[in-house]
């Protein structure tokens, strides 16, 4: 089938005309065109057996989304495997209904697809996050159709793919079709967002918002975490850590510190307000001085509109963020994540409930090791000391079948409500007290049993 639209030189400016034609929309540039299709139209490149690559998180394309669900509802296709990081909102394509049809084979497991990997509807990919670009860019995964989402273009003949770069640079290179939904709600971020218009083969109109991030509010627990946590970051350190309660947590005590800088695979509105008070400036980092650098994000319109046409904000491919040897390359790099379990000798599992998939290996190895290779740098796993249904995460041993993400040659800081320790250099025996030190004070006569029966009777001794 030809490839619907025409790609576009690199242009160093040009004049934009727009002509409407029904519900047609065709783009003048320079004298060449680009015609703008409805999402049905776009998605009749994909073929039985292709394998899609859909932008992630806040920037997954909605219309192409349900075009493609549409054309599988008809039974037009077959065995087309689907790939992307974490998406937001609704994931019909692993709905059971379309067995035979869609395979979702995603790098991360996200709650949209949770249920559908643990029933078997669909899979997981375990990679690194930073080597998910790497996937497609060595053909150990085809990429047949890339589906993203950009902002308009700009006079230079540029479109920027906004709140998620990740593999999707890596996707659109190596895609034999690339489909992009113009979104004027597409923030136009710079670094290495910004694509020629001639990497597209067909362009798709949407004006459908981002879909915002909603985050609670650090509760008591999560707030002593995130004091324990600011505690061990110095002024003129470079951050990462994730999105949510504890990370929000930990940046709501940092408002003292000086010259902080953000080198990370994600962030969201806790970053805001430290820029507005002068905190995060950037001004300490060796590696992309003065600028916030991330892969992707997800918060609010207010975070969004942030990194418009910010030249402060670099959104760049995950094979950069997540790279140890650029990562450890900026001093007092602190990494901040999380785990589901740490056993007493310090493995962490964090993609899996025993042999339940819940979410995936991520960027947690990219940065526990980068971040432990930096000049004064802190490698730290936060988490409450409990679950909310009241089981100890500090645990005898990993449940059966659950995966070891950080191992325990990798681990250093471990931070719960009751403190913070720092395993590194030390021994099993030693580990295990110090982590019995800062689990819930009701489990911790359970755990030095375990310790006692594990070690052997020299353990009390030691």
């Amino acid at each position: 089938m030809a490839k619907i639209g025409k790609k576009l030189g690199n242009c160093s400016r040009f004049r934009q005309k727009i002509l409407k034609f029904g519900t047609a929309t065709t783009v003048i540039v320079m004298k060449k065109e680009i015609h703008y299709v409805t999402a049905d139209e776009a998605v009749k490149v994909v073929k039985s057996g292709d394998h899609v690559h859909l932008s992630s998180v806040a920037s997954a394309p909605r219309l192409l989304i349900e075009a493609l669900c549409r054309r599988g509802e008809a039974g037009e296709l077959e065995n087309v495997r689907i790939h992307h990081l974490h998406t937001e909102g609704p994931a019909p394509y692993a709905d059971p209904k379309f067995e035979g049809i869609f395979f979702h084979q995603g790098f991360f497991i996200g709650a949209n697809v949770r249920q559908s990997v643990q029933e078997g509807w669909s899979d997981y990919i375990p990679v690194f996050l930073g080597e998910t670009q790497k996937l497609y860019r060595c053909g150990a995964l085809p990429c047949d159709v890339a589906m993203i989402q950009v902002c308009p273009p700009d006079k230079h003949g540029y479109v920027s793919l906004g709140t998620s770069v990740d593999a999707t640079l890596a996707a659109i290179e190596c895609a034999r079709t690339v489909i992009a939904v113009v979104n004027r709600n597409v923030p136009r971020a710079w670094g290495q967002a910004m694509i020629p218009m001639d990497m597209i083969d067909i362009f798709v109109e949407d004006d459908t918002p981002l879909v915002p991030g909603h985050f609670s509010q650090p509760d008591e627990i999560e707030t002593a975490i995130g004091r324990h946590c600011a505690e061990l970051i110095e002024d003129g350190s470079c951050l990462q850590m994730g999105i949510g309660a504890i990370p929000n947590a930990v940046l709501a005590q940092l408002g003292g510190h000086k010259h902080l800088g953000i080198h990370t695979e994600m962030f969201a509105d806790g970053v805001l307000g430290l820029v507005d008070k002068g905190v995060i400036d950037g001004s300490m980092k060796v590696t992309d001085k003065g600028k916030i650098v991330a892969t992707f994000l997800l918060g609010s319109k207010e975070c969004y509109d942030f990194i418009d046409d910010n030249p402060m904000v670099a959104m760049m491919d995950v094979g950069y963020t997540n790279d140890p040897r650029i990562i450890s390359r900026n001093p007092k790099m602190v990494a901040i994540n999380s785990a589901v379990q740490i056993d007493l000798t310090g493995q962490v599992c964090a993609d899996s409930i025993g042999t339940k998939f819940y979410s995936g290996v991520g960027g947690q190895i990219d940065f526990v090791y980068g971040a432990s290779l930096s000049e004064g740098g802190k490698a730290i796993i936060a988490m409450p000391s409990r679950t909310r249904k009241g089981a100890s995460k500090i645990a005898p041993a990993i449940m059966t079948g659950a995966g070891v993400v950080t191992t325990r040659a990798h681990v250093h800081w471990v931070v719960t409500e009751y403190g913070a320790v720092d395993l590194y250099g030390k021994s099993m025996q030693e580990r295990a007290k110090m982590l019995i030190g800062i689990a819930h004070p009701d489990d911790r006569e359970m755990l030095d049993k375990a310790a006692f029966e594990r070690f052997g009777p020299h353990y009390h001794s030691f």
